[in-house]
């Protein structure tokens, strides 16, 4: 099969979807690299590595400690576009893949399934000292017991921070190397590897597509782009993609 003008995959084609900050601005949660998004409003250096950590644990614990409430607050839930994402996903006969950088757990409650968060997850927590993963929705403290091996100390945010490996890379370059369509929604383009996606999904012969508010960061390998609020454009484009097919 071949694809439509507007570059949708074969009918059964196989689709990996990028997801950044920009798809929860609508559900209320900053973004990082806005003008008056979080990292404009503390130091990555202080929160965000393993040595802020080391170095003063309890800013850290603080700093993700306000995010967690932050996301279970009532008014934070699932805008239509995570929603578009997940009838995509019922609707597709083909293969997709749903990797998000977002830390947030908007697409499960939207109802995503097929879905990798590759910078870890707010609403869990590991421990240092086990290695153990566990869910976790309250504060984490220095004194906070892991209930996996019973020491204090030792339990972070189950979050990747900068100079950390992000989760399950193998797994996402395969389907980029396979996949017929790529899609990037709300990301700025700027952290790698994420950032060098679209050109893994290019050289392997996929369609790449950017929905975004503005365009992202560098040369582009994007075929086409689309710009506008998440909540418009996404459920366009999976509109028009499932109606192509």
């Amino acid at each position: 099969m071949t694809r439509s003008d507007f570059g949708s995959p074969p009918r059964d084609g196989r689709i990996v979807i990028l997801t950044g900050a920009g798809i929860s601005k609508e559900s209320g949660l900053d973004t990082f690299r806005d003008a008056n998004g979080l990292w404009s409003r503390v130091r990555i250096e202080d929160v965000a590595t393993p040595e802020a950590f080391a170095r003063d644990p309890a800013r850290v614990q603080a700093f993700y400690n306000a995010r967690r409430r932050g996301l279970r607050e009532a008014a934070v839930t699932p805008n239509a576009a995570h929603r578009a994402l997940v009838a995509l996903e019922q609707r597709w006969p083909g293969e997709i893949l749903l990797v998000t950088q977002n830390i947030d757990d908007l697409h499960e409650r939207a109802g995503s399934e097929k879905l990798i968060h590759m910078h870890g997850e707010l609403f869990k927590a590991r421990c240092l000292a086990c290695a153990g993963i566990m869910d976790w929705r309250d504060d984490l403290e220095s004194t906070t017991l892991c209930p996996g091996c019973n020491s204090t100390g030792g339990l972070r945010p189950h979050v990747v921070w900068f100079g950390e490996m992000p989760l399950e890379m193998d797994r996402i370059y395969q389907a980029l190397a396979d996949c017929d369509l790529f899609v990037a929604i709300g990301t700025s383009g700027t952290v790698y590897p994420a950032a060098g996606f679209a050109m893994e999904a290019l050289a392997a012969g996929a369609h790449t597509v950017e929905l975004n508010l503005e365009p992202s960061a560098g040369p582009s390998a994007f075929a086409e782009r689309r710009l506008g609020p998440a909540t418009r454009i996404v459920p366009d484009f999976v509109e028009r993609l499932l109606s192509d097919r």
